[in-house]
């Protein structure tokens, strides 16, 4: 095994720590699976230009690279779903009113991770999955499209603002940060950031499906 497949491996490990350390009620732990999220995010990215840029391709890599990408997405999806939208993290403070402590907060109130965002963009990511094994078996090689690569880096903007706020609102209340406006100003970009990132990754999801579609799927339906 070589270093990029070895880093590769190595990011697959982490992933279920990425999934399990934001449901923990430690201000710390969820800093630690924000860290943790941003050394899976920038490894993605150096193993596969380490790969390249050294001739170190190989056919365990092709297989493993796309199934950590996949893993990842998931490992980070369902905590954020969960997180956002699941009556048991919903917090109430003193005077029993409940407030979901994890959705985004923007200027224009607070947005929550909807399930067919989730569904869209898993579903995109096991479709196209299959469309390149298919195309593949055929003799055709699908290469990753501009689009395509711009989602997975609003992917990666959106859900790191996500984890970073798992980890920020904790402290936050356990430093009783929140009534104080810089931290108000801050939670507002933060979100801002956030549901602008979620937004363009479905845009771009859902684009450059259309793409793929457009270009190869007629020569995959010949070689059928």
């Amino acid at each position: 095994m070589n270093l990029p497949n070895a880093i590769t491996v190595g990011r697959i490990a982490l992933t279920p720590l990425i999934a399990w350390l934001p449901f923990t009620t430690s201000w710390s732990t969820r800093l630690a699976a924000f860290l943790l999220f941003l050394v899976a995010a920038v490894t993605d990215y150096w193993d596969g230009h380490l790969a390249r840029s050294r001739n170190l391709v190989t056919d365990l890599g092709r297989l493993l690279d796309p199934l950590a990408d996949k893993l990842l997405l998931l490992a980070t999806l369902v905590p954020m779903y969960v997180l956002q939208r699941h009556d048991a993290f919903v917090v109430r403070d003193g005077s029993g009113a409940a407030w979901p402590p994890f959705l985004f907060e923007t200027p224009f109130g607070l947005v929550s991770l909807p399930l067919w965002i989730v569904l869209v963009v898993l579903g995109r990511e096991l479709f196209m999955t299959v469309f390149r094994q298919v195309a593949a078996r055929r003799g055709l090689v699908i290469a990753a499209i501009g689009p395509a690569k711009w989602k997975t880096t609003f992917q990666s903007i959106w859900l790191g603002a996500a984890y970073f706020w798992f980890f920020a609102s904790t402290l936050a209340r356990h430093e009783q940060w929140l009534d104080y406006g810089a931290w108000q100003a801050f939670a507002w970009f933060n979100g801002v950031v956030g549901v602008g990132s979620m937004l363009g990754a479905v845009v771009l999801t859902l684009y450059s499906l259309w793409l793929y579609l457009r270009r190869y799927g007629r020569q995959v339906m010949r070689a059928a």
